[in-house]
């Protein structure tokens, strides 16, 4: 026991200030801390799964985790001095010259830190919003440290760092509504009584459920084309992504096709006048089976 004693009161160094540090501070810092750290990392779980309970919005229940577990983290730093008796202005100089190292060598994670904090606070994007960056399109999933994670329409997850959502320009679908505007091009055959596809069109778009009444559906005789007469319907609906907007597209396609049917209007497809030139007669000759 005396040796177990005189191990753990064993002098490791000495502080400037002449406060000695012993083998047995040191082992009971590093206990406190790497249970703190467990502990922290069960309370933040079991606080989100509450949250979740509660019906709070993701973004604030990722913000509120995110400030509990960096407020027990400095709890933690400053229990650790104290075990080992080491005064908070000692350490003045030494993080100021760690201050300078981080920002030397570390510039991109602190600037995708403090994005991620900007991005929580701000909420130019939240977690569930379905936004278009370069050239993909996806729904985000969560905001962390470092980056935001996203869910692309194919299904693949795309990590995109904190500092970019800033930097470069994020299309935000669902900012400020669900509420999208999209469209239906129709070609009709020449002959057509276009008064009635009209009304048929606007039939067939605003018979579904999630078009809506305001702003108006508009129906737009667009051109005289090659082959058909051109229309376009525009109309409002309320989604949640792009697969939705596809969904309503094809739904509406569907009741254009059963109502042209039974109006006897065709749809028109394309069509090619084939002349031949030739310095002779063609001969062209029969033959039954």
């Amino acid at each position: 026991m005396n040796d177990f004693e005189k191990v753990w009161n064993q002098s490791l160094f000495t502080m400037t200030s002449g406060q000695q540090v012993s083998v047995g501070q040191v082992v009971l810092t590093v206990f406190v801390v790497l249970l703190g750290l467990i502990l922290t990392w069960y309370l933040q779980r079991a606080l989100g799964r509450q949250l979740l309970k509660a019906k709070v919005n993701p973004n604030v229940a990722q913000t509120i985790q995110r400030v509990v577990f960096y407020a027990i983290l400095v709890l933690l730093f400053i229990t650790a001095l104290g075990l080992l008796n080491i005064p908070v202005t000692a350490l003045a100089f030494i993080s100021g010259a760690i201050a300078i190292g981080i920002g030397f060598g570390a510039q991109n994670i602190i600037n995708n830190l403090i994005s991620g904090w900007i991005l929580m606070s701000e909420r130019p994007v939240r977690i569930g919003d379905f936004i278009e960056i370069d050239s993909h399109r996806g729904m985000v999933e969560s905001i962390g440290n470092r980056s935001t994670r996203i869910r692309r329409i194919d299904g693949v997850h795309l990590l995109v760092p904190n500092s970019q959502m800033l930097e470069r320009v994020v299309i935000n679908w669902t900012l400020v509504d669900r509420n999208f505007r999209t469209s239906v091009r129709v070609g009709v055959v020449y002959g057509s009584p276009v008064r009635r596809v009209e009304q048929l069109l606007a039939q067939a778009a605003d018979e579904h459920h999630l078009t809506l009444k305001d702003p108006p559906i508009v129906i737009v005789f667009e051109d005289y084309g090659d082959n058909a007469l051109i229309f376009d319907v525009f109309f409002w609906c309320e989604a949640s992504s792009e697969r939705e907007l596809r969904l309503i597209r094809s739904d509406i396609r569907f009741r254009i096709e059963e109502l042209f049917g039974k109006e006897g209007i065709v749809i028109a497809f394309p069509q090619r006048d084939i002349h031949l030139y030739a310095k002779t007669p063609i001969e062209i000759t029969t033959k039954q089976s």
